[in-house]
């Protein structure tokens, strides 16, 4: 990372700023050119080690690139501020991110549950009990982190 100044080390530093985003933009490799798509996500951090769920339709383009090559980056960022001076004319954004990597593979069936409600309490600020009629026909992924760096940039440091 050239700004190590701006480098986040901590792991629950990291999880907390996963914890305040809300999409999660996966890249997968595909076709000689890089696929990116943004996925609503949950995660679950235990030990250290950070798990991503997603969910989706059961067929795709997404699933057939996987199929072939399980290895994916991830990306999620948020607390986006625009910081500007007329008198300097100078501006720049706050934000914090968080990249990593990791494989991806579908969860079991026994596993399908807990890893929707994981992604449902994601976006809810308490337990969202969800209809369960569409989880026969949902997908469900997960992608545990194997390497992950944080960056933030906040007001003052210009």
């Amino acid at each position: 990372m050239r700004r190590t100044d701006r480098e986040v080390k901590d792991v629950d530093e990291m999880i907390r700023i996963m914890k305040r985003c809300d999409v999660c933009r996966l890249a997968l490799n595909g076709d000689g050119y890089p696929y990116i798509l943004p996925l609503n996500f949950g995660l679950k951090a235990q030990d250290g080690k950070v798990t991503l769920y997603f969910h989706g339709a059961e067929k795709g383009k997404k699933y057939e690139l996987l199929a072939k090559d399980s290895r994916a980056s991830f990306e999620m960022d948020c607390s986006h501020r625009l910081v500007s001076s007329e008198e300097s004319g100078q501006c720049t954004m706050e934000y914090e991110s968080v990249i990593g990597r990791g494989n991806v593979e579908t969860v079991s069936e026994e596993e399908k549950m807990e890893a929707l409600t994981i992604l449902t309490d994601h976006y809810h600020e308490t337990h969202f009990e969800f209809d369960t009629k569409a989880v026969p026909k949902t997908a469900v992924m997960k992608l545990v982190v194997e390497e992950m760096t944080g960056k933030r940039r906040v007001k003052g440091e210009h």
